[in-house]
């Protein structure tokens, strides 16, 4: 068991599970705001409330760390875990702004599957960061990083795929320079869950 040096009276699982259910939340308006295709200005403040509740979630996790003696694992691991986790739920947020201020109307069907494919990730990433309590759910904490290295892969070919029909079918230069914007952004957050989900294998392999 990872706890069995740590103590009982607190826990720096609890602090990360409540992190990722940020991101959770955030990945989940965005695919809801994508699927509608209108983003208004109550809809980007819900999101920075999302953004400004992960930050102190993540300033939380810092603080402890900072007076704590005792860690369930390696405190860099730690510190660059809660940073990762806190820049998914900083790009959703950015993503959202920006196809406000864009004035980016409709539903988008690329910018649908990208949402998809963030909420799939985050998704997995949160049973990996619960699977964290115990070397018993090592499986399933494979299982989960391997599907967000998944839906990394298939986000890079979706952008590149997308970009070509930019490319070839937008006339205006205009419009060309902010989707194109969106849709990297959009495949940004996927490596991003990628790289917590190195975080997480990295922090299981030392812990075997």
């Amino acid at each position: 068991m990872i706890l069995r040096f740590f103590p009982h009276e607190f826990s720096f699982f609890d602090l990360l599970e409540k992190q990722v259910a940020q991101a959770i939340e955030a990945a989940t308006l965005f695919k809801e705001l994508m699927a509608k295709g209108t983003i208004d200005a109550v809809s980007v403040n819900k999101m920075r409330e999302i953004e400004h509740r992960g930050d102190e979630a993540a300033h939380e996790v810092i603080d402890r760390l900072n007076r704590t003696f005792i860690t369930p694992f390696d405190r860099e691991d730690i510190f660059t875990l809660t940073k990762e986790m806190d820049d998914i739920t900083d790009i959703i947020h950015t993503l959202v702004g920006r196809i406000c201020v864009y004035k980016l109307s409709g539903v988008d069907r690329n910018m649908v599957q990208f949402a998809a494919l963030i909420d799939g990730s985050v998704q997995a990433l949160a049973r990996a960061v619960r699977g964290l309590r115990t070397m018993k759910e090592a499986k399933s904490v494979h299982e989960a990083c391997v599907e967000t290295h998944r839906l990394e892969n298939v986000s890079d070919q979706l952008r590149d795929a997308v970009l070509v029909e930019l490319f070839e079918t937008e006339k205006d230069p205009i419009m060309v320079i902010k989707k194109k914007e969106i849709y990297e952004d959009a495949e940004t957050a996927l490596d991003i869950c990628e790289d917590v989900a190195n975080i997480v294998e990295s922090i299981m392999v030392k812990q075997a």
